[in-house]
């Protein structure tokens, strides 16, 4: 899965994945993670997600990174904002109403374009990611931030059924991809209504990803996982 399967997907308007309102999941847990206002906040591989407005109009600093510049002129375009545009590197910033956006790959994004983070919101990102490039995302993401705390969205269902993405990301796979720098705590499951792409069953799980002292790091063979609450 390259480049061109992302800029065909929002050429030919496939985007099922793009919720058009700010996630429920974010909107019950977000203050598990970020309460304070003035936060700064990465959203990678954000689209054009509506839960970057959400996150502006509770205060927070909002730094998204997209691939598509489809998606991100189409995500300012549709709340009536204008963005100013400046070159980052192999990347391009966009900025207006408080969000920007960097557009271009997120591997080519650095802690200095970045700036400092205190938080991180996955709904989009380690889901879209075929299992090779998942865990050098996670690295690559926790070095960027400073391993800044993170809200993590996965679903679960049987990949056989359906291909991905999104992908199933069990909780294996989640200590898999962040364990060494995160404790991973499960705050809710729900089951997809209808079931994901009303095709197969599935399940959805949000996750608070807090950062790991140094001494648990030495210390880390495999994360622990708790499960804080469930709901089917």
């Amino acid at each position: 899965m390259d480049a061109t399967f992302w800029h065909d997907r929002w050429r030919l308007g496939q985007t099922a994945f793009h919720e058009g309102r700010a996630n429920t999941l974010l909107t019950r847990h977000w203050d598990a993670l970020a309460p304070t206002p003035g936060v700064r906040v990465l959203v990678p591989l954000s689209g054009k997600a509506i839960d970057m407005w959400w996150l502006r109009d509770r205060g927070a600093r909002v730094i998204g990174v997209e691939l598509s510049e489809k998606a991100v002129a189409e995500f300012f375009e549709e709340a009536g904002v204008m963005p100013t545009r400046e070159p980052a590197g192999a990347l391009t910033r966009w900025e207006g109403g408080g969000v920007a956006i960097f557009v271009g790959n997120v591997f080519d994004l650095d802690a200095r374009a970045l700036g400092p983070v205190d938080a991180v919101y996955d709904r989009a990102a380690l889901v879209a990611l075929p299992q090779p490039s998942r865990r050098r995302y996670a690295a690559h993401v926790a070095t960027i931030t400073a391993q800044a705390p993170q809200l993590l969205i996965t679903f679960v269902y049987d990949q056989t059924a359906m291909d991905g993405p999104p992908f199933s990301i069990d909780a294996t796979e989640v200590t898999a991809c962040h364990g060494a720098a995160y404790t991973c705590t499960a705050l809710e499951t729900r089951d997809v209504a209808n079931g994901l792409k009303g095709r197969v069953a599935a399940s959805e799980s949000v996750w608070r990803l807090a950062r790991r002292q140094h001494d648990e790091q030495d210390q880390h063979h495999e994360a622990d996982i708790h499960v804080v609450r469930s709901i089917r």
